[in-house]
């Protein structure tokens, strides 16, 4: 994970995973580059279509979330909260 955080085209990481990375760059933060010719690579990294419709839905829901989270102003608890929440959403789901 540290690896993908610092630089993901570098990261040990398989193919699919490197393309669907470099994806969400795209869809994040340059969507109007996106589109049809989009695809060839994830296709030939061995993404499905569905994998793809996976990530863009995942990105633009964060997206989202992130963008609503900025105007309201959310408060993010401390690190020890979330990884105590995180036992608890594992054990009980979410």
């Amino acid at each position: 994970m540290a690896a993908v955080f610092e630089d993901w085209r570098t990261a040990p990481v398989d193919e699919p995973l490197r393309a669907a990375l470099g994806f969400v760059e795209a869809l994040a933060l340059r969507p109007d580059e996106i589109g049809p010719e989009t695809m060839k690579p994830l296709r030939e990294a061995g993404l499905s279509d569905r994998d793809i419709e996976d990530v863009a839905v995942v990105c633009s829901l964060f997206s989202v979330i992130v963008r609503i989270a900025d105007t309201l102003d959310f408060d993010v608890p401390p690190d020890e909260h979330l990884e105590k929440m995180a036992g608890i959403m594992l054990k009980r789901g979410y």
